[in-house]
This record gives C-alpha cells, sequence and structure tokens, in this order.
C-alpha cells in the first residue's frame, strides 16, 4: 500500500512511499502519502498495467508542496509542464466545502480520472489549524504532528480507501 508504479518508455518503475519522502524532504508528509493515495486510487483506471509516466496529466485543487513534489517523482508531470493548479476546482476547505484541495483530475492517452478524498478522513483540527495565521510555536509543533498522523494513518489504506474514483471520458 505504500507504493506505485509507472511505466518509462514501457519499463515498469516502482518508487515507495520512502523514495517520495526523499525527494520532498520531511515537511509536508501528509501531502505526499495524499498524492500517492489518488495515484493509487486513479491510474488502475487509466491503464490495466500502469500509465507511462511522461504521459500523465493532472489538474487539481491540491497545491502543497508535498502533493506536488510526490506527483513530480513519480510522473515528471511538474517539469514536463502537465501539472496544473486550480484551487477552484475544490472548495475553501474540506469541512464547510468539500473536497476542498483533496481533487485530482488525472489524464492519460484518452482517459480522464477523477479522484476525491473520502469523508472523514482529514480532521477538522488539521484544518483550523493550517488555516490559523500567526500561529504560536506550540501550534506549529501541533501541526506538524498532525501531518506525520494522517501521513501515518492513511499509508495503509488502499488508494481506493481513501479516494474515491469516476472516469470522466474514456474512449
Amino acid at each position: 500500500m505504500d507504493s506505485i508504479t509507472v511505466r518509462e518508455n514501457g519499463q515498469d518503475i516502482t518508487f515507495s512511499f520512502n523514495d517520495l519522502m526523499k525527494f520532498h524532504g520531511p515537511g509536508f508528509p501528509g501531502g505526499v502519502v495524499h498524492a500517492l493515495k489518488a495515484m493509487q486510487a486513479a491510474f488502475p483506471l487509466l491503464d490495466s498495467a500502469a500509465p507511462e509516466r511522461r504521459e500523465v496529466t493532472l489538474l487539481t485543487a491540491f497545491s502543497g508542496p508535498g502533493g506536488r513534489d510526490a506527483i513530480e517523482m513519480v510522473t515528471r508531470a511538474v517539469s514536463g509542464d502537465r501539472f496544473t493548479v486550480d484551487r477552484s476546482l475544490g472548495g475553501a476547505d474540506i469541512i464547510s466545502e468539500p473536497p476542498g484541495p483533496y481533487l485530482w483530475r488525472f489524464g492519460y492517452r484518452d482517459r480522464r480520472v477523477e479522484a476525491v478524498i473520502r469523508p472523514g478522513l482529514v480532521r477538522e483540527e488539521f484544518v483550523l489549524l493550517g488555516k490559523k495565521q500567526d500561529r504560536s510555536l506550540e501550534e506549529e509543533t501541533r501541526l506538524t504532528e498532525l501531518k506525520y498522523e494522517m501521513a501515518h494513518r492513511l499509508l495503509p489504506l488502499a488508494g481506493s480507501e481513501v479516494y474515491e474514483t469516476e472516469i470522466l471520458s474514456a474512449k
């Protein structure tokens, strides 16, 4: 449950959560897990084996650096100019306007798949603390704890347990 496989010129490449975290760094492990779980949920609907990494496109409401870095490592979509963030796709936040930023639209060849977070997986304390301006040192520490808590809580789940998927188009 902690890896994703893509292809590069027909050869499989598998990236683990630990690989993604090494690329990203320690800052946003929850975002790394969200991108990983969204890819795990969507990629089987894009290709029955594994998609060619440099052909995957992404339109998402998720603007966090952990998600962006995970997508870049796996698909090279950021450097390939196939990654677009449009915060208006989701709501202001997941609590008051689901799905908030947790919406991912992957494209691959003639297919488009949307992955949306399942309700109840992002805790309100995390959302409220993340939005708060001028956090105290204690609040920063708590937010860091919540980022790691979310990552460790969601990582063992299948992508389909974290994200609901829908095929938007297919030929």
